[in-house]
């Protein structure tokens, strides 16, 4: 059982990437040629995993850090979905015919903001352009304040077999802190249409470190969650940033947890979580010890990207909507974040690309690196060095050696033929991934905190 070490986390709970993809996407640039961008599809081979961004919230949580439209004028989404599917239309030529779509994920914003109708129209465009893989895996993201069974059974009929939804806290006084008053009974209903539904697999999303919170009543949260039998949960630490989130500034500081108490909350969320029989995958997910993320990550078959962690690897995604990422053996692109922006690109025949980059042989060896780390917990010398055609030990001698310190507090163990993550070095997978970042050290990028 993992038990966090307090005095390590203070020691190495600095700011550093999630890792999503590498190089990370502050380094993608405005002046990548957008064309070439859009022409690296048209060499992938691989299954396809879609994304698609559904920015519309009906009203604001004061803690989001999302790409997001605040509004309750349903048709917005009609227009919307009108310029997703002409962006949509726009990539399928560069689509080899013959390539399935393995994995779909709506992400926002809230996907169930849009009406059943207008799920059940965008999947008929869906359907008639790609072709799905009899098990693909397909999900997205709720709010059970505003959802219905019949948003339910309309995914339902798109394909939708996963779901992902926020919950943050329980408590009512923190609900009101954040603006997001969601009750049990909300909670409670989403997971029984869902289960009515046949969509057994259900993930949960909590935060820490927001207002009024205190180590006891997240305890409690916790508990409350529990009751839910979630397949997977992602906690994820809060990190107030006014400074580039506005909307924060609403958040008053004073009732914010300090650092200390923040720790202690980690400390409950990993103890009281895996005492319970969930399986701490990395960072901040947790599976059922026979869910698919667990099973992969003891197969060594998990992967990561800008959904987290997946157990499809391989897969060229293809991200459509505003502020979307796409990822390909060679590349990222990023769709342009404001919908004036991303429509006008749309409306003049253009590929609504903002920035992007184009990966050297060295980013795609970095990148392999790095999410073997993540994701298996390891690095075999031996297996990396014949896939890539050379010696890992002598190319990252630099690197191997940067992380002593790490292997003398117990978070690494250094072998002649491999890197291994330690129990309780899984707390600082991002801080271990970083000694094979060559991009640290440029630019300004501003991150989060490692734990």
């Amino acid at each position: 059982m993992l038990i966090p070490d307090l005095d390590l986390i203070r020691k190495y709970n600095q700011p550093g990437p999630r890792y999503t993809s590498y190089p990370t996407a502050p380094h993608f640039s405005h002046d990548t040629d957008k064309t070439e961008l859009a022409n690296q599809t048209e060499s992938e081979d691989s299954d396809l995993s879609l994304y698609f961004h559904i920015p519309f919230c009906r009203s604001l949580c004061w803690f989001c850090g999302c790409t997001k439209i605040i509004t309750t004028k349903q048709e917005q989404a009609d227009h919307y979905l009108d310029l997703m599917e002409r962006e949509i239309d726009l990539f399928i030529p560069r689509i080899k015919a013959g390539r399935k779509v393995r994995q779909l994920h709506f992400g926002g914003g809230t996907p169930n903001y849009l009406s059943p109708s207008q799920i059940d129209r965008f999947a008929s465009f869906l359907h008639e352009r790609f072709d799905f893989h009899p098990d693909a895996e397909l999900g997205t993201e709720l709010d059970p304040r505003t959802l219905t069974a019949e948003h339910i059974d309309a995914f339902r009929r798109l394909g939708i077999n996963r779901a992902s939804m926020g919950v943050q806290d329980t408590k009512t006084e923190v609900q009101q802190a954040v603006h997001r008053i969601q009750t049990d009974e909300h909670n409670r209903n989403a997971l029984q249409w869902l289960r009515e539904a046949g969509i057994s697999s259900c993930n949960l999303d909590l935060i820490y470190g927001l207002p009024k919170q205190t180590p006891e009543s997240f305890e409690q949260t916790l508990y409350n969650i529990l009751e839910y039998n979630p397949d997977r949960l992602a906690v994820f630490s809060y990190a107030h940033v006014p400074w580039i989130m506005p909307a924060q500034k609403i958040l008053e500081a004073k009732d914010l947890p300090d650092p200390e108490a923040k720790l202690r909350m980690l400390e409950k969320i990993i103890t009281i979580l895996t005492d319970n029989g969930y399986h701490y995958v990395g960072m901040d997910h947790f599976a059922k010890q026979d869910d698919e993320l667990a099973v992969a990550q003891k197969n060594k078959t998990l992967q990561r990207n800008f959904q987290g962690y997946s157990t499809h690897g391989g897969v060229e995604i293809c991200a459509f909507g505003m502020s979307s990422i796409s990822q390909t053996s060679r590349s990222y692109r990023q769709n342009f974040k404001d919908l004036t922006d991303y429509g006008q690109a749309l409306g003049e025949g253009q590929y609504p690309i903002d920035r992007g980059i184009i990966l050297t042989d060295e980013d795609v060896l970095r990148r392999d690196l790095i999410m073997s780390i993540m994701c298996q917990l390891e690095l075999n010398y031996e297996a990396k060095s014949k896939q890539h055609g050379i010696d890992i030990r002598s190319h990252f001698a630099d690197s191997i050696e940067s992380l002593k310190p790490m292997e003398d507090d117990g978070l690494v163990e250094l072998n002649d033929d491999a890197l291994l993550v330690t129990n309780q070095g899984r707390l600082f997978i991002r801080n271990i991934a970083m000694a094979f970042d060559a991009y640290l050290d440029s630019g300004k990028a501003k991150f989060s905190k490692t734990v």
